[in-house]
């Protein structure tokens, strides 16, 4: 029996909305004025239509998916009134927590284009129910994957959004060892207070990472396409429809990344970063796909344990070249900061997510091995 998919997506969907609408959690403090004194502020003065854009399409997913819930879960509230009503409270909620940021600046407009959005959504999603897009994907579900298929399919949906945001090598996911250093080493100054030689912690400081070799970043990029498309073989057991998978993700992840050099340079740039090590790793890793179609899924969950711990601990031995930490700032400080939280979190946390579904998925609650072929 096939699980829906849709709570996980939209629970996890709330959940990156919530973190972009009250990013960066910093300075939280009263500043005089009534939380919900937005609601009756004059019209802005300025206004640009990446706003207005931003706002409509930001709710748009998380309307069709709460749409989508109400029709799977068949609650007596209608599914319209669910997604328009759950997607508006929620944005009413951000915008009111947002009037405790100094940061941050509470909206009525962006109120009101979420409600937009997130009804257009809707609207969008109960078509396609209606004209048969529901029942179409379940027999789909039922001809081309296998049971207990949920946790794979909310990882491969999610994959192409976790490319958004840059990364020091193409295609590479888990990139967190540059924050956590400098958190950790946030921590160790603090705690230098309090210890007698503080010089005890300046070897922590020292540890730099090293550029890696052209051998590496094709390992980073061949293992950083090869793991969603073995990740898929779990769910999918003809090699044909395993071809296909594997054509789709090269293909899905370069335009991802494309979409993700022009939001950072600009459209110019979109394709500056297929370099010949990287247009010869995505040959690879397609080839490499393909030639393990027939693998049996057991095998295929080991070599993906493989990848993903060889791809984090080169990945995190990269760099952040000049032009990567400018990317970053632009993305965090300037008007990709709504992007922030939906793309970052997805690039630190998938591969350990992914890593966790399959430990899972091999392995029941008792430690018996529960994969079968």
């Amino acid at each position: 029996m096939h699980k829906s998919a849709a709570w996980p997506l939209t629970a996890m969907y709330c959940a990156l909305v919530v973190y972009a609408s009250l990013y960066p959690f910093v300075d939280w403090r009263d500043q005089g004025i009534v939380p919900w004194a937005f609601l009756a502020a004059p019209l802005p003065r300025y206004w640009t239509g990446f706003d207005v854009a931003i706002n409509i399409i930001g709710y748009g997913p998380l309307g069709a998916l709460l749409a989508w819930l109400g029709v799977r879960i068949r609650y007596r509230v209608p599914p319209a009134w669910m997604a328009v009503v759950g997607g508006s409270l929620l944005s009413l909620s951000m915008e009111t927590l947002q009037s405790y940021l100094p940061q941050r600046v509470a909206s009525r407009e962006d109120w009101l284009l979420n409600t937009l959005g997130a009804s257009l959504g809707a609207a969008l999603a109960l078509y396609l129910a209606r004209r048969g897009g529901l029942a179409r994907w379940d027999r789909w579900q039922q001809r081309w994957l296998a049971p207990q298929s949920r946790g794979v399919l909310v990882l491969l949906l999610s994959w192409p959004a976790a490319l958004l945001f840059p990364s020091a090598v193409p295609f590479g996911l888990g990139h967190v060892w540059a924050r956590l250093r400098d958190a950790t080493e946030a921590l160790l100054g603090l705690a230098a207070h309090w210890i007698a030689d503080p010089q005890l912690f300046n070897w922590f400081a020292a540890i730099d990472a090293a550029p890696l070799a052209p051998s590496a970043a094709l390992a980073c990029v061949v293992s950083g396409l090869l793991v969603p498309c073995l990740l898929g073989f779990g769910v999918l057991h003809r090699p044909r429809h395993r071809v296909w998978l594997s054509m789709a993700v090269v293909a899905v992840g370069g335009s991802a990344s494309a979409l993700s050099a022009a939001l950072s340079w600009g459209p110019g740039h979109m394709w500056s970063w297929l370099d010949a090590t990287t247009a010869a790793g995505m040959g690879l890793a397609l080839a490499m796909a393909m030639a393990l179609a027939r693998m049996r899924w057991p095998w295929a969950a080991a070599l993906v344990l493989v990848l993903l711990c060889c791809h984090v601990a080169l990945l995190n031995q990269a760099p952040e070249s000049p032009y990567f930490a400018q990317t970053l700032q632009s993305w965090e400080q300037g008007r990709f900061v709504r992007f922030n939280g939906f793309a970052e979190w997805l690039g630190w946390l998938w591969p350990y997510a992914a890593i966790a579904l399959v430990l899972t998925r091999a392995y029941g609650a008792s430690g018996e091995p529960k994969i079968s072929a």
